[in-house]
C-alpha cells in the first residue's frame, strides 16, 4: 500500500489520499476516479480502509495506490469478465494493475459497470 508517515494521521478525504502519492501515481489515481465516476454517476466516494471507496448502498469499489501497482477490490465475479481481468487478478482475486504498463481504464469501467447493474438487481 502507499507507504504513510506513521506520525502523521491518515488522509482525511479522498483528494488528500490522492494528493500523498507521487506526482505520476497522482495522475492514475484521477483518472481512475473519473473513470468510476462515469460508470456509476450515482455513487458516493469517501475513504474506507483508509483506500478511496466508492458505494452504492454497500461498497461498489476501492483502489489504492501500492509501491508498483495500483489495486482494485473487491474480486470481480462477473462470468463475462474473467479472462479479461486474469492477467491482472492477485493472490486473493482483488487485481493489480502494474504501474509500468498501462492501465486498462476502460476494463475497470466495465468492471465498476457490472457491479452496479449487479448492486441494482439486489
Amino acid at each position: 500500500m502507499k507507504k504513510i508517515d506513521p506520525a502523521s494521521p491518515p488522509p482525511a478525504s479522498v483528494d488528500g489520499y490522492i494528493e500523498g502519492c507521487r506526482p505520476e501515481v497522482q495522475a492514475v489515481l484521477r483518472e481512475i476516479r473519473a473513470t468510476i465516476r462515469r460508470a456509476a454517476p450515482k455513487a458516493t466516494e469517501r475513504l474506507s480502509y483508509n483506500m478511496p471507496t466508492f458505494f452504492m448502498g454497500r461498497v461498489l469499489v476501492h483502489y489504492g495506490a501500492f509501491k508498483g501497482h495500483i489495486g482494485l477490490f473487491p474480486p470481480v465475479r462477473d462470468p463475462e469478465l474473467q479472462d479479461r481481468v486474469a492477467p491482472y487478478r492477485g493472490e486473493k482475486g482483488n487485481l493489480r494493475f502494474p504501474l509500468d504498463q498501462p492501465i486498462p481504464y476502460e476494463l475497470i469501467g466495465e468492471i465498476v459497470a457490472a457491479r452496479v447493474r449487479a448492486a441494482s438487481t439486489r
